[in-house]
């Protein structure tokens, strides 16, 4: 069965008519031999166009892989890609997931995964891309990511020529200008498919009269016609979503039938603990809670709710628009500032816009509805002003002039400490373009290693750095950073340049290899951590590897480190070190304290006389910084967290309670499963020390307690690594 003959059964298995874009998209690619970029709003379609390809791969007998950048969406694709294959005819284990903590079906015809893996993958060899016929990359405007980009850009170069490419993304500013740069650095000539029509229009409203509750009533109705139910209701931080869902949950959202129906689907025993009891009273009164905070058993149970139409509104953050298909008929924005509190800025289009395309669900609405909220202070403003417009200015009747008067007194007013937003900038949010892809972000260190293996010189990594797609200042930035992370790798001795004439000539030492083991943490730091803490206690193990895990600040405030007495490393090893190289000094008051300053540091000398005494994380991160040749922006976080829950009898739930984060308690549990992953990095290095293998124990037993279904999920099977020393 040639293409051709592929693409007619596929297009008589459409139930639907197609839009012009998809119709277009599809026969391009079976017609492409390079490929496709399609580029196209948010909920337009863009599946259809990834299950041609799906379907041309199985009928072909060929192997493709569907990438994602989330572990959310990757789960969703995989079910949905495995409805299709059955209804098309072929066994539902010819679609496989791979997401680096889950394997089903890994070796189908068919891999969903995350773009991890797929880079993996290629970087492993030749062999793992024999059969493969194209590659499908979902969201591919993650290209932009300043973290994680260059994981698509790296997957595009190094894979090998005659696989196809299909590059599905929402719309970007520079299309184009892509199109040409793929073509002329990496000679893969791809099909341009765009558009900028939306399937569902969308109406774009200002609401500066009605304060958020007052306003999300009025969203109800019970004729289809004018209810603008179900909504996503977006806040920019995990508390103003709990704050916003407790003054919903007192309004009448549902009815006495429906409530009814909710709570048949809610089991009492799931919801008894934690954030569960304060969720349930929410989700029976008709509204949900959907963010990083809430454990994962909880962000189904709403998710479910949500798309069965039981709740009508879902109070979220903005990761929920970058990540799982929620489609609702409305979204409420209720601000459009984002950051620290006294330096908010407009919120970047690209995320806007990524909100603003959840509204509008093509099999239930002719159109969508975006709402932005004024500031609640303008709010009251505009409820005065109208109200005191409505008194004749020039009556004499005693009354009016005294409830004039009243309202004059009691004016509202603007507050100095807050920041404002307005009609204005909303329309400016609208008419903003989509974000430009570029080239972001350094290449990390197991990327270079690799680079750095195909020849034995630093021309291939120049090379590589010098065809990247953006401004040439931005790559002569690279390639400073290249020189630093050279210097950095010789000064740990990983590697040796030589005294040839070839100043791009290097040998690497074999040690540098173990360097690719790490995945958690900055590669240099693992291996200088290894290295430290072979002379230390269980507990400093603890705080030296909890220190480079990240928490959002309103977490890690408290989970401060407790007093506890210093341990062998600290006393015997660090401190002494510290002293002797003049890097801290002895504080009256005991400990030691930092005597200079290093950038991007807050623990180091004020000028006052207030030396804070130095954590074993704290002085861990000095003596790295000491020997680096070049600074490196290596993380370290001093924390108690897995420690702390460990003293509460490994209770969880105990433990977030007496820490006041039970509505962040999903951070608390993500920490501790981030925590089993590094554990188990550092014990394959440190020759198997048991302390590492017991952390990783205790905590796995603790996210067992809390969310059993979730964790066996994020732990099952080995974890995917970049095992470059392979090569």
């Amino acid at each position: 069965m040639d293409r051709g003959e592929i693409c007619s059964r596929f297009l008589d298995a459409v139930e639907y008519e197609l839009y012009p874009f998809q119709e277009e998209a599809l026969l391009a690619w079976f017609e492409s031999e390079a490929g496709l970029l399609v580029t196209v709003p948010t909920g337009m379609g863009k599946t259809l166009i990834a299950e041609a390809a799906i379907f041309e791969a199985l009928h072909a007998g060929q192997r493709l892989y569907y990438t994602t950048p989330l572990i959310a969406l990757t789960d969703q694709k995989f079910r949905e890609f495995q409805d299709r294959a059955e209804a098309w005819g072929f066994p539902r284990q010819e679609i496989g997931l791979i997401t680096g903590n889950r394997r089903v079906n890994p070796d189908a015809r068919i891999r969903i995964v995350v773009a991890e893996i797929l880079l993996n993958h290629i970087l492993a060899g030749q062999e793992q891309l024999d059969d493969v016929s194209s590659v499908v990359m979902d969201e591919f405007h993650y290209f932009n990511d300043w973290e994680r980009g260059v994981v698509w850009e790296l997957s595009l170069v190094l894979l090998p020529a005659p696989i196809r490419l299909m590059l599905l993304s929402a719309t970007v500013g520079n299309p184009v200008e892509f199109i040409g740069w793929i073509s002329k650095e990496h000679g893969r000539k791809l099909r341009l498919i765009q558009s900028d029509q939306r399937q569902v229009p969308l109406e774009f409203l200002w609401v500066g009269d009605k304060l958020l509750t007052e306003h999300l009533v009025t969203m109800l109705d019970d004729d289809d016609a004018e209810n603008r139910a179900p909504a996503l209701v977006f806040c920019f931080n995990r508390d103003e979503c709990w704050e916003v869902a407790e003054r919903l949950k007192g309004l009448k959202l549902i009815g006495q039938a429906t409530r009814a129906e909710v709570e048949r689907h809610l089991d009492n025993d799931a919801f008894a603990r934690g954030a569960g009891p304060k969720l349930k009273q929410m989700l029976i009164r008709g509204v949900g809670v959907h963010h990083a905070g809430v454990l994962p058993k909880y962000k189904q149970v709403v998710e479910d709710l949500f798309l069965k139409k039981l709740i009508p509104f879902v109070v979220c953050t903005e990761t929920l628009a970058a990540g799982v298909n929620l489609p609702a008929r409305s979204v409420v924005v209720s601000t459009l500032l984002k950051g620290k509190r006294g330096e908010k800025k407009l919120v970047p289009p690209s995320s806007g816009h990524q909100m603003f395309g959840r509204a509008g669900r093509p099999q239930f609405d002719t159109k969508g509805f975006v709402y932005a909220l004024a500031h609640e202070d303008d709010v009251k403003i505009h409820k005065w002003r109208r109200k005191y417009d409505q008194i004749d200015p020039t009556s004499k009747d005693p009354g009016l002039m005294r409830a004039r008067k009243n309202l004059e007194r009691k004016r509202p007013t603007r507050r100095k400490t807050e920041q404002y937003w307005s009609e204005g900038q909303f329309k400016t949010l609208i008419q903003a373009g989509p974000a430009r892809l570029a080239s972001r972000s350094m290449i990390p260190y197991q990327v270079l290693i690799y680079l750095l293996t195909r020849k034995g010189t630093l021309h291939t990594a120049r090379e590589f750095l010098s065809r990247r797609f953006n401004k040439p200042e931005t790559l002569k930035k690279f390639q400073d950073q290249l020189e630093h992370m050279i210097g950095n790798l010789e000064t740990f001795s990983f590697l040796t340049r030589t005294d040839d004439e070839d100043e791009d000539a290097v040998i690497l030492n074999d040690n540098i290899y173990a360097l690719l083991n790490f995945r958690s943490v900055d590669p240099l730091y693992g291996s200088f951590l290894i290295g430290k803490l072979s002379r230390s206690s269980f507990e400093e193990k603890m705080l030296a590897l909890e220190s480079v895990l990240p928490l959002p600040p309103v977490v890690e405030r408290k989970v401060c480190i407790p007093e506890m007495d210093p341990g062998p490393l600290q006393t015997q090893v660090l401190e002494p070190l510290l002293i002797q190289m003049g890097l801290a000094t002895v504080r009256p008051e005991g400990g030691i304290a930092a005597v200079f300053e290093t950038e991007g540091a807050d623990y180091w000398q004020r000028e006052d006389d207030t030396k804070p005494a130095l954590t074993l994380p704290e002085m861990l991160k000095i003596l790295f910084d000491a020997k680096l040749k070049t600074p490196e922006a290596v993380f370290v976080q001093p924390k108690w967290v897995a420690g702390g829950i460990f003293e509460f009898d490994c209770d969880f739930h105990k433990f977030v309670r007496a820490r006041d984060m039970v509505k962040n308690e999903g951070l608390v549990l993500r920490h501790l499963l981030r925590l089993v992953i590094l554990t188990g990095e550092f014990f394959a290095q440190s020759d198997g020390d048991p302390d590492y293998e017991r952390i990783g124990e205790l905590a796995t037993q603790v996210c067992e307690q809390v969310d059993p279904r979730y964790t066996d999920r994020f732990l099952a099977g080995e974890k995917e690594a970049i095992k470059l020393a392979e090569l």
